[in-house]
């Protein structure tokens, strides 16, 4: 079938991107949906900065690709050996599919899947597929969904199925920014009832934790960032304090709002100086956490010996590190009864002509989550 998608295929264009377009939308070509696989059609999908990090280089990928990864939409044909969706189901999408038998998935550690990080690096789906091209050219997936487009292609194992009286542009939240940040918090960083917590980098996902944090009982919730319209936004949505991470004495702030350092320091922005600056912000024996995810060949400037002497620890968190088909119900359960409000995270809703100007303001900070809607 033919479809309309992004396509990016050239990375590290020159902002703004309204004028050198790095994706375009053209009509590509679709395959039907082969065995344990899933023809959708996209109802929304999220613009991510981990989109972005793809476009500006810092996270490379194959191309040409069909980027877009946070998505939800309703389910239009099931390939042979899937028994589990019918036609018309509501369906959230995963950027790490997990096969369901090796190790880590044994283990329920479902994003730490090989297969799946292996068909994510190549840009295949789960099964080793490519089902996207225009005529004899083949385009990539993008971590499994490529849901920047009015229908696509994905593994069964990418996909969970959800109420279908949420909202779209509501459920396509839950593919990521609502997983990581929520997880990071909740799930990773594993607060408790009591704790103080502080989030750094207030895009989508680390607003997204500000509400995990709420919703988990954390007594002190400091929002820190460089942005002071982010700073109000966090307040809004319920931090109870916030800090200028710009500040020359911002780790000295935390330290004293928190009475010696937080006991959960999470990180979202991507960027060393952030983690750094998190790292310092926590007490002796706290937990840093970090979704951020800058280019691979940064590294930071974190002692060994503080760590060890301190007793701190410093944890990676991919997805929350949730099992989507578990977790996902769950949170779309909270936000239905008032206790996860994902809705106030999202600032813009735009059709897929619109993308290049999406990616501008999530790249000067004017957006927090974007959301394209499909007819």
């Amino acid at each position: 079938m033919k479809t309309r998608a992004a396509v990016l295929r050239e990375m590290e264009k020159p902002r703004p991107y309204r004028d050198s377009r790095p994706l375009t939308i053209e009509e590509i070509d679709l395959e039907a949906p082969q065995r344990n696989e899933v023809l959708v059609r996209i109802r929304a999908a999220g613009l991510c900065h981990s989109d972005l990090s793809t476009i500006n280089g810092a996270r490379p990928r194959p191309l040409p690709m069909v980027l877009g990864h946070e998505a939800a939409g309703e389910v239009v044909e099931t390939g042979p050996g899937v028994d589990d969706l019918e036609l018309g189901d509501h369906v959230v999408f995963s950027f790490a599919p997990s096969c369901g038998r090796c190790n880590f998935c044994l283990a329920g550690e479902a994003t730490l899947c090989k297969p799946g990080a292996a068909a994510n690096t190549a840009g295949v789906l789960l099964g080793g597929g490519l089902r996207l091209h225009r005529g004899e050219e083949q385009l990539y997936h993008h971590i499994g969904v490529s849901g920047f487009a009015d229908h696509a292609v994905a593994s069964r194992r990418s996909l969970t199925r959800i109420d279908p009286t949420l909202p779209f542009h509501i459920a396509a939240l839950f593919g990521c920014a609502v997983l990581t940040g929520v997880g990071a918090v909740v799930h990773t960083g594993g607060v408790r009832l009591g704790e103080s917590v502080l989030v750094t980098g207030l895009g989508g996902v680390g607003l997204a934790a500000v509400l995990g944090a709420i919703g988990a009982g954390a007594r002190q919730i400091i929002a820190a960032d460089i942005d002071p319209s982010k700073l109000e936004m966090a307040s809004s949505i319920g931090a109870t304090h916030t800090v200028n991470s710009s500040d020359p004495d911002a780790i000295e702030q935390v330290r004293q709002i928190s009475g010696g350092g937080v006991d959960l320091a999470t990180e979202f922005a991507g960027v060393a100086s952030a983690l750094e600056f998190a790292f310092e912000c926590t007490r002796r024996g706290g937990t840093t956490v970090t979704s951020g995810l800058p280019h691979p060949d940064v590294r930071l400037a974190i002692s060994p010996t503080r760590m060890v002497a301190e007793q701190r620890t410093l944890k990676g968190s991919y997805l929350g590190g949730h099992v989507p088909a578990l977790d996902v119900p769950e949170y779309i359960a909270l936000h239905q009864a008032g206790r996860l409000p994902v809705e106030r995270l999202l600032t813009h809703r735009l059709g897929l002509d619109e993308i290049n100007e999406g990616f501008d303001r999530l790249a000067d900070g004017s957006a927090i989550r974007q959301v394209i809607e499909f007819e």
